[in-house]
């Protein structure tokens, strides 16, 4: 039983292992390409609609004037560009530091949030600006981003010129990745996710999740969707599903690029990324269901996935891992031997690969002292995610028996200093 139990989760975790290094393959493939279409799009000349970019914001006086002045500075017809700071029930000086700027520039608008619609979450706030922007086109960036300069325009610019997409999506990358180990760490899993879960599912499958942040969508579509499912933790995957199943795809564009603020610390990271798992959980459980009546096929690859990710690979690691620790002290009459012991060293080689691949893309990130945290990385933080699905199972099975209602939590901003400022030289 206990050898049966080993081998079916280490050929899971095997299965994963392999899928992810197929969709580094096409991320590597679709980094050298992306580009290649923005001289025949700039060419059509299409006419620039107007923008309407969303910025929801509750308690972020801390970040929320940087993200106005790198909003100031998008390159962008500021006729056709509007500015909404959501201010959703703040109790401290965000909305007094938005109106200062609203004030000034008749470009940026301010909405405050007022019962019953206040403080309901991102996507009430989302939804609460989307009532009162005028935009063809909807971003949203989140209160802590600064985007780069084209970083609109190119968005607006995939999408005047494929009408089959229904969002584009650009990059997002660690303005503060220097700050610490867990800020080190997290810009590696960023550029990962970019490249290998971003980029290489919309090469191969046309498919990329939305991830809530850096990203236009056409507002008749949006509309139709009826916004933003405020009961959503992740309101930014559950609308990914959605767009899909309207019959349009969403394309990952990476020349939009973004830099965001990421957690300072374990309490505030544990919080997020709780969030995050348990969103994605509820979709897994929303969509999982009725996923042969989906319009579009193709996202039968995600929900797959993530169902892989949160529960059948999640499974296959703990029970893994359970009998390696109990074989330890009792006598499973494990018989894998040396075969075990290869298979999980050319696990960790090709674990450390495609992590090394991914982090060859973006210039710089390729280094010794990268090098040696990914070593660290896979018996540390990646192992910290296990601990965390647990953890969210447990809150959404509390949550769906007891009834309760979801609270949403802000992730903790921290005051930035000159050294997580995105450098000049990275501006484009």
């Amino acid at each position: 039983m206990a050898n049966a139990l080993f081998y079916l989760s280490l050929s899971v975790i095997w299965i994963m292992l392999l899928y992810h290094m197929f969709l580094m393959q096409g991320g590597y493939f679709h980094y050298l390409r992306y580009r290649r279409p923005i001289p025949e799009w700039e060419k059509n000349q299409h006419p620039l609609p107007k923008v309407s970019v969303l910025i929801p914001a509750h308690n972020e006086e801390v970040v929320i004037e940087r993200t106005i002045k790198a909003m100031l500075r998008l390159d962008y017809p500021k006729d056709k560009l509007e500015i909404v700071v959501i201010n959703d029930n703040s109790r401290d000086r965000t909305g007094e530091i938005a109106d200062k700027y609203a004030s000034k520039y008749p470009y940026v608008k301010v909405v405050h949030t007022k019962p019953p619609h206040a403080g309901k979450g991102k996507s009430g706030a989302l939804n609460q600006g989307l009532a009162h922007s005028t935009g063809d086109v909807i971003v949203v960036y989140d209160a802590d981003n600064t985007p780069e300069r084209k970083a609109v325009y190119y968005l607006v610019l995939a999408l005047l010129n494929d009408p089959k997409a229904g969002a584009v999506v650009g990059k997002f990358r660690v303005v503060n990745a220097a700050t610490n180990l867990l800020t080190r760490f997290i810009n590696i899993e960023t550029i990962c996710f970019q490249w290998m879960a971003q980029a290489g599912r919309f090469f191969w499958f046309r498919v990329t999740t939305i991830p809530g942040t850096n990203f236009a969508i056409r507002r008749s579509l949006v509309e139709e969707l009826g916004g933003w499912d405020e009961k959503a933790l992740a309101e930014d995957t559950e609308l990914t599903i959605r767009v899909y199943n309207e019959g349009y795809y969403i394309r990952f564009f990476p020349a939009a690029i973004t830099w965001e603020q990421e957690p300072e610390s374990w309490k505030v990271w544990w919080k997020q990324r709780t969030r995050w798992a348990r969103g994605n959980q509820y979709v897994v459980l929303k969509f999982m269901w009725r996923i042969f009546s989906l319009r579009k096929k193709s996202i039968m690859f995600d929900l797959i996935y993530f169902f892989f990710t949160y529960f059948l690979f999640f499974m296959g690691v703990i029970v893994s891992d359970v009998l390696f620790v109990t074989n330890m002290f009792v006598d499973l009459h494990l018989q894998v031997g040396i075969v075990a012991m290869i298979l999980w060293i050319l696990a960790y080689f090709l674990y450390v690969t495609e992590v090394m691949i991914a982090l060859s893309i973006e210039r710089t990130e390729l280094n010794v002292k990268n090098f040696l945290i990914v070593l660290l990385m896979y018996f540390t933080y990646s192992q910290l995610w296990i601990v965390l699905v647990v953890y969210a199972l447990y809150l959404e099975f509390k949550r769906v028996v007891f009834r309760q209602e979801l609270k949403w939590y802000k992730t903790e901003r921290f005051a930035a200093d000159k050294k997580s400022a995105p450098p000049v030289e990275r501006q484009v």
